[in-house]
């Protein structure tokens, strides 16, 4: 369960950082790129093997980690777009539900224990994350009528997830861990960085060294949060629906209280509802692990 609370701890980080970005004026794209550079070299320095070209080219699991890349970059650009013509709420519920994915794929395709309580609990546990995760929206702002981005966005989470706990349980080994995700963020800075060049390069835009510096704050904790969610994939006693459920629960609590406590955000009744529910989901699948 350590891990699992530390990965949730790193996720939740994350949230904090991206909040201080407006208050500092961080240029995300320039700040996201450096995070990539920053959580790769954070797995390459964890790794204790070979760090030799041929080495890592012959692993099995390495067309997976390309893969991943692709679409930790695609989904964050499709989640800008998303935020600006739909909402940021729009995004934040399409990520969060996004959890479905990974829970379906582990009960159906590992065949994982589930009963009434289990089932219960995780229909619960996604009501809760949906009720704490909406905000309440200008009354006039009308409700979007693309919904191809916020499903996309919805699916390309959900896959994300869901190839991590595959890549991980079939290919890579424990000692590979830190290598496997250094490998996922490097593909993304590969990606990334052609990106930023043209920003720089033809949209004229500086780079500045108060985005290097919001780059180096969220990639420390983002390769954390894949590190620790691999362990906790790994750890005995725990199925990946669970993990995963109390995953997404812990960060969608931990982001409400930080924004709570830290940026005075206000809570509505549906996400005060959302918080009761998933801790009443949480002792409902506790109740099946213990059993």
């Amino acid at each position: 369960m350590i891990y699992l609370f530390l990965s949730i701890l790193a996720s939740s980080i994350i949230f904090l950082v991206f909040k201080l970005f407006d208050t500092f004026k961080i240029n995300t794209l320039q700040a996201i790129v450096v995070n990539y550079l920053i959580a790769a070299a954070s797995g390459f320095l964890a790794y204790e093997g070979s760090l030799e070209l041929k080495s890592i080219l012959s692993n099995s699991w390495l067309p997976g980690t390309l893969f991943l890349g692709v679409l930790f970059i695609v989904i964050f650009n499709l989640m800008a777009i998303t935020t600006q013509r739909s909402g940021l709420s729009v995004v934040s519920v399409a990520t969060k539900m996004s959890v479905v994915i990974p829970i379906l794929f582990g009960l159906i395709y590992y065949k994982e224990a589930s009963g009434i309580l289990k089932i219960t609990g995780i229909l619960l546990a996604l009501i809760a994350v949906y009720l704490a995760s909406v905000k309440e929206e200008n009354k006039t702002q009308k409700v979007p009528k693309n919904l191809l981005l916020p499903i996309l966005v919805f699916l390309g989470s959900g896959i994300i997830d869901t190839s991590i706990k595959f890549l991980e349980g079939r290919y890579v080994s424990e000692a590979d861990i830190p290598l496997f995700s250094a490998m996922i963020f490097s593909s993304a800075f590969c990606l990334g960085i052609l990106a930023l060049l043209y920003q720089i390069l033809i949209k004229k835009e500086r780079f500045e060294i108060k985005n290097l510096l919001g780059g180096i704050a969220l990639g420390i904790p983002n390769y954390f949060s894949i590190y620790f969610l691999v362990r906790a994939l790994r750890a005995p006693g725990l199925d990946s629906s669970t993990v995963f459920t109390f995953n997404n629960m812990g960060i969608v609590m931990l982001a409400t209280l930080i924004g709570l406590v830290f940026f005075n955000e206000k809570l509505s009744r549906k996400n005060w509802l959302g918080i009761s529910l998933a801790l009443f989901s949480i002792v409902l699948i506790a109740l099946v692990k213990s059993r």
